[in-house]
């Protein structure tokens, strides 16, 4: 399954927005330097569908706001 993901780095709270059934805003606080944002990202959303982040992999927008993650089975 992909999901498409807009990031918002820098934010001043973390949180998850659902747009669709495969959409999701993400604010995070780390900024975009170094993947921080991305690794917080991938946290985040492993946390949301509790599974590990081993499961979850970036495929597109590795330096973009607009991602697209592919859950692992």
């Amino acid at each position: 399954m992909f999901i498409k993901v807009r990031v918002f780095p820098n934010a001043k709270k973390e949180k998850i927005i659902k747009k669709s059934e495969d959409s999701f805003d993400v604010e995070v606080k780390e900024k975009a330097r170094q993947n921080k944002a991305n690794k917080r990202v991938t946290e985040i959303l492993s946390y949301y569908f509790k599974i590990p982040e081993s499961k979850l992999k970036l495929v597109k927008g590795f330096n973009r706001k607009n991602k697209i993650f592919k859950l692992l089975k």
